[in-house]
């Protein structure tokens, strides 16, 4: 599965399938939670937040890719990320694009 950003895959020709997405909703444990907490007092990269991020960015990306695969999918194209805080310390990341098949 090729994914892309772009609008365009070059060299190739492809069909639209249609929009494709996958969502997580992601949280860090108590512990950590009370750690970044007081890490935010002192200033500094928020580094469990960082991880929970990348984790949820990957999940729904992987999502994502098997609602292509399903279509019958060989990329998807125009990528795009969204991100939205839940509570304190949870997190929603959607990744959503366009489903595409290569014309042979």
């Amino acid at each position: 599965m090729v994914l892309v950003n772009t609008d365009y895959i070059s060299g190739k020709e492809y069909e639209m399938l249609g929009l494709v997405k996958g969502s997580i909703v992601q949280s860090k444990n108590f512990g950590k939670d009370v750690g970044q907490n007081l890490k935010g007092l002192v200033g500094g990269e928020l580094k469990a937040y960082t991880e929970m991020m990348e984790e949820a960015r990957e999940l729904a990306t992987k999502r994502m890719a098997v609602e292509a695969e399903q279509l019958g999918a060989d990329a998807i194209v125009n990528i795009r990320y969204s991100s939205s805080a839940i509570m304190q310390g949870a997190a929603e990341v959607i990744a959503y694009g366009t489903a595409v098949k290569f014309v042979q």
